[in-house]
């Protein structure tokens, strides 16, 4: 199979994702049903909807959006819906597929889909957000594009927990008898059926696949690192949802040193490290970077990414980095937070230059993984540690009694803390976040390593999920 050339004119995002797929399936070292790989590949189906809200002005406005299914090879399928102006059905298309690899590479038993509406969020009070998205849903689900069996949506870019709770009050209308409502959208509130450390979960998963990669010599050694992530030194483009907690752990429980922040106005930067709250809250109020105290501002914030660091972490929009500035790209270690942030001819560059990239599918999957996780409380109806959260707690104050017994000591008072508390909700998600990215990461360095003609974490990312995926189809008898 050849593999298509750098382009030298730029591609559609849906084109840069089916390169990088075509660049993996020859390495898959499996015989494959002939037809298989254009399977794979393609996508299943596209909703395009419009439909009209009255606004609270007397307005009637028409919204478009598109839901679409890449693969259902496992139910159901699951991907967030996004609200932005730029959403087109290519884009969809792209990240719909992006989740298909993405659950498959982590085992979440899911297919890949994904949502958007053209709207640009802050420009309607929360009245006209409900009514939007109320709307939104009502067409989603009875055109059978929403369920907890068949496609399960969960937050993205300008959508959150609140967005959700009215997508699941909207089904529960729609289906009164369906007890397990609460499964058909993820990413809700802890309140309304949501699971604790949802919210924070993709940075999250930022984090603990920086922290895996740093635990393998071989592949630090790619880029001559030393040490740990403590007084690494960070770009980070986009403090939104993924940035902002990324951000927030690497600095607070790694101590690596965030020195410049990109956002749509502009970029700080700040060589002795920036103060990931002050720069959120200063955010939040001016709703941008520019004046922030004690920084040097560029109004080109993409500029930024072309600065001294150890990592970049591009977690805003696609195709941030293309062929038009690979070259000055000096991070060595570039961790995708955002989908498709690398486009392929960019990434084709970044390969032959050495640098490591963590790709986008990997990375930023701790979202997905912690949505599992919810649907699986959601259909399950029990908390996570309700059964077994003081029977850990028994079991470890019976270790500290034994201890003082052999002993003739008392267990000082922190000992006996983390040896007698049980796990609640938040650790067992924490847990399996990080046991989730540690085996995927794992699964990658290995795929690296035994095939020499693999030189990139991207293509042996994908060899692991094309793998599952084809094996998934063939052994259906597809």
């Amino acid at each position: 199979m050849s593999i298509p050339a750098i382009p030298t004119t730029n591609i559609s995002f849906l084109e840069s994702v089916d390169r990088m797929v075509s660049r993996a399936f020859q390495y898959l070292d499996m015989e494959l049903t002939p037809g298989l790989e254009d399977h794979i590949k393609a996508c299943h189906t596209v909703l395009q909807i419009q439909f009209p809200v009255k606004l609270t002005d007397g307005r009637i406005h028409v919204f478009k959006g598109w839901r679409a299914v890449h693969s259902n090879h496992r139910l159901p399928v699951k991907g967030g819906i996004r609200y932005a102006l730029h959403v087109n059905q290519d884009e969809v298309e792209a990240l719909a597929a992006l989740m298909t690899y993405k659950c498959a590479l982590v085992d979440a038993p899911f297919g890949g889909s994904k949502g958007g509406l053209i709207l640009d969020p802050k420009k309607y009070n929360d009245e006209d957000m409900e009514r939007i998205t109320r709307r939104f849903a009502r067409e989603l689900i009875e055109k059978g594009y929403i369920s907890p069996g068949g496609n399960v949506p969960a937050p993205d870019m300008g959508t959150g927990p609140r967005e959700m709770a009215w997508i699941a009050d909207v089904y529960k209308d729609l289906h009164p008898h369906e007890i397990n409502y609460f499964a058909c959208v993820t990413g809700k509130p802890v309140t309304n059926g949501g699971i604790r450390g949802r919210v924070e979960a993709t940075g999250r998963g930022v984090q603990y696949a920086i922290r895996e990669f740093f635990r393998h010599p071989k592949d630090m050694k790619l880029i001559n690192f030393t040490g740990g992530i403590e007084g690494k030194r960070v770009v980070i483009q986009g403090l939104g949802n993924v940035g902002y907690h990324a951000a927030k752990f690497l600095a607070q429980e790694d101590g690596a040193k965030i020195i410049a922040i990109i956002e749509w106005d502009g970029a700080i930067i700040n060589e002795a490290g920036l103060p990931i709250e002050p720069v959120r809250q200063y955010i939040n109020e001016n709703k941008g970077v520019k004046g922030f105290p004690n920084a040097t501002y560029i109004e080109d914030g993409r500029l930024a990414l072309e600065l001294e660091c150890d990592i970049l972490i591009p977690a805003a929009l696609e195709s941030q980095i293309t062929s038009e500035n690979v070259d000055n790209i000096k991070a060595p270690l570039i961790v995708e937070g955002a989908n498709g942030p690398v486009t392929y001819a960019a990434d084709e560059k970044l390969r032959l230059k050495g640098t490591v990239v963590l790709p986008d599918f990997y990375a930023n999957a701790g979202g997905v993984t912690v949505s599992y996780f919810e649907w699986i409380k959601n259909l399950s109806r029990i908390r996570f540690g309700r059964m077994q959260r003081r029977q850990d707690e028994y079991r470890g104050q019976a270790i500290v009694r034994a201890l003082e017994k052999l002993t003739g000591q008392e267990v000082p008072e922190e000992i006996r803390l983390e040896l007698s508390t049980g796990a609640d909700e938040l650790a067992l998600v924490r847990s399996g976040l990080d046991d989730t990215m540690r085996t995927a990461y794992q699964e990658i360095s290995e795929v690296f390593h035994s095939r020499s003609e693999i030189t990139d974490f991207r293509t042996a990312a994908f060899v692991v999920a094309l793998r599952k995926i084809a094996r998934t189809y063939m052994e259906m008898g597809i």
